[in-house]
């Protein structure tokens, strides 16, 4: 008999993605990383596969996390960043055998690397102290005294990072792979990151903002520079977001994505083509209305480093769509065709296709199929599973497929999502029905895994999870619909879902409703039991409480605020208005409040009024903090934690529902 799935779970399921091919087309490497428990930590593995014999066989075997895996341009090498030595270093691992060589032994790590065509050195991003060199070691002092840190600019810290290094920036050098002597290409202060180098060697792209004061001035010029004489050509300047630039096999042509500063945050990424000839650049998907890239949420890939783009040597590209609820792979010309090349209900979360544009190496999930590597055949829609690590949890665990949902939002936009039954559902019987809100708000529930929905549905629970307006994957205007209107028409999209589906379920008991979410999930529970009593337990998390301190204590909140409820602290009426704590008078649901210490991005002192607040009202609540936890804690945060939070979601519903 099948067991249904459990939180410790997590640690049973791997992740496998990044997948690379080499030059010949004929191998592939990618990434495996599994949760540690004794260790407390996530490790991750370098796969080699034979795409002939379809052979797997585990290259690497320390506890580290591996990145950024790159083969040299002759296939003889593969090149990755790796934490072994804590900070993540640079790597370089023989085809033919042997152990990894570390070349970098840099005192704040190496950022990212591109192999030089000669396949004698690798150019690299990595941070370094003004007036020092990359290889300048930290001078050890005897004793660690506390030092005061000077703050002058509004951007100064960073979630999952903490405060942000002084006096540091992001520099370009190229090590030598045999002599590891280094090279630096810049000498100012200014923070670099590294896109594409030229198949010649010539030319290198580089993105940087050379102004002062980065605060509000939201450009990434992307640049080319020829090596040779230095001079600087660009590309895009323009407010906005822009980069992951690459070249066409012959030179002649960039892709990169972006998107402009009309929609600020909301903006869905198209990809562009700049013809080196021309110096012209144009929208290669501005028809579609549909996002580049993968804006899903999950909680079970890691390391997935998907590409933007892949050329072929024909100057045709592929790349990844969120398009209603997927996540797909496409084809297009130079000349503006576009066509899907993978199917529908599924989620490619890394890609890697041949020169000759005829495979693929795709990896794969879906609701019920926690993701695995496939080979594919393009031109015959033929795939092949390439490796089996979920294949024994598969066979003795039962997962619930869910059912698509499509219903009238409000002012009568079309709003689409998911219900599950709960896994042991039997007909006649009653069950109760919890509502997932995601985060972002411009991300989209997708159809791939999520542990964390399947494991409400094993607990006997139904499970609704929408894409309300603010969601990606819909179009322009659906994504950009919630932004200046928080709790207003994403709210009532919410609640039509669930009137949707209580009106055609009938195994629902409407008395046992429940609703948790984070981030913005986070916000939009505490709106919710702040304007309703139909549900009779809630869990926020990570959420924000008050949009009048968010401004001054998140990472983000100078922008964000502005960006998302049309207001900054010159209108502080219109931040409390949109503000669940003014509402916390009519908040009679019980509502467990689950946050990260080390949270930048909502930090916990949101987490801490509403709690206060409820509890000086006498509301039922109750406040659990996590330590050493920041934003993403239910994705990348410590293994043992993972478990605690999701134990704690489990008992307050199972206490109150």
């Amino acid at each position: 008999m099948k067991k249904t799935i459990q939180t410790h779970d997590l640690f049973q399921l791997t992740s496998v993605g990044a997948p690379v091919l080499s030059p010949s087309g004929k191998e592939a490497v990618a990434i495996q990383t599994k949760m540690d428990k004794e260790k407390n930590k996530y490790f991750s593995y370098l796969i080699h596969i034979d795409l002939e014999t379809n052979d797997v066989v585990q290259w690497t075997f320390g506890e580290e996390r591996i990145s950024s895996v790159k083969w040299s341009n002759d296939g003889r090498s593969i090149a990755f960043l790796s934490t072994r030595k804590e900070k993540n270093q640079l790597f370089v691992l023989s085809v033919g055998g042997g152990e990894a060589e570390q070349l970098t032994e840099f005192d704040k790590g190496v950022d990212s690397f591109l192999w030089a065509p000669s396949n004698e050195e690798i150019w690299f991003s990595a941070r370094v102290e003004d007036g020092k060199e990359f290889t300048d070691k930290k001078e050890e002092k005897k004793e660690e005294l506390p030092e005061a840190y000077v703050v002058d600019g509004m951007k100064y810290k960073l979630n999952g990072v903490g405060l942000l290094p002084q006096k540091t920036h992001s520099q370009i050098g190229q090590i030598n792979i045999h002599s590891k002597t280094i090279s630096r290409l810049f000498t100012d202060t200014y923070d670099y990151s590294l896109q594409d180098i030229s198949h010649d060697g010539s030319s290198l792209i580089v993105s940087v903002n050379r102004v002062e004061n980065t605060d509000n001035d939201w450009r990434s010029p992307v640049i080319l520079i020829d090596l040779k004489t230095k001079e600087e050509e660009i590309i895009v300047e323009e407010e906005g977001y822009y980069g992951s630039a690459t070249f066409s096999f012959d030179d002649r042509y960039i892709a990169y994505q972006g998107s402009d500063f009309a929609y600020k945050n909301a903006a869905q990424g198209n990809l562009f083509i700049y013809d080196r000839e021309s110096k012209h650049s144009w929208n290669l998907t501005q028809a579609l209305d549909l996002p580049v890239g993968d804006l899903s949420v999950g909680d079970v890939q890691q390391n997935t480093e998907l590409k933007t783009v892949v050329w072929t040597e024909h100057n045709d590209l592929y790349f990844v769509l969120s398009t209603f609820g997927d996540v797909r792979l496409y084809y297009a010309t130079l000349e503006g065709a576009i066509y899907p090349a993978s199917p529908e209900d599924e989620h490619i979360y890394g890609f890697d296709v041949s020169r000759d544009g005829k495979t693929a190496i795709l990896a794969v999930s879906n609701p019920v199929f926690p993701g695995e590597l496939f080979k594919y055949d393009i031109a015959l829609g033929k795939r092949e599973q390439i490796t089996h690590y979920n294949d024994a949890w598969l066979e003795e665990t039962t997962l619930v497929q869910p059912e698509k949902i499509s219903y009238e939002g409000d002012e009568g936009w079309t709003v689409n999502g998911w219900i599950m039954k709960p896994a042991t559902f039997k007909e006649g019987e009653k069950y109760p029905l919890i509502v997932e809100v995601h985060g972002g708000p411009h991300t989209m529930y997708a159809n791939t895994f999520f542990h964390e929905l399947q494991l409400l549905a094993a607990q006997g629970y139904g499970v609704l999870y929408v894409n309300p307006r603010g969601s990606h994957s819909y179009g322009q205007q659906f994504v950009d619909g919630c932004r200046n209107h928080y709790g207003e028409g994403d709210y009532e999209d919410i609640m039509a879902g669930l009137d949707h589906v209580l009106a055609d379920y009938n195994w629902i008991d409407t008395s046992r409703l429940g609703v948790t979410g984070g981030s913005y999930g986070g916000f939009m529970t505490n709106w919710i039991v702040g304007h309703t009593n139909r549900f009779k337990a809630a869990v926020t998390q990570r959420s924000i409480s008050n949009w009048v301190s968010f401004f001054g204590v998140s990472d983000i909140g100078y922008y964000f605020t502005e960006w998302q409820i049309g207001a900054d602290m010159t209108d502080v009426e219109k931040l409390w208005h949109h503000s669940p704590l003014k509402y916390s008078q009519n908040i009679e649901t019980p509502l467990l409040i689950l946050h990260g210490e080390e949270d930048d991005r909502c930090p916990i002192e949101q987490a801490e009024q509403l709690y206060i607040t409820l509890k000086s009202m006498g509301k039922t609540t109750q406040f659990v903090r996590f330590p050493k936890a920041e934003h993403n804690l239910s994705r990348t945060g410590l293994p043992n934690l993972r478990i605690q939070r999701l134990e704690q979601i489990l008992d307050w519903f199972k206490k109150y529902l």
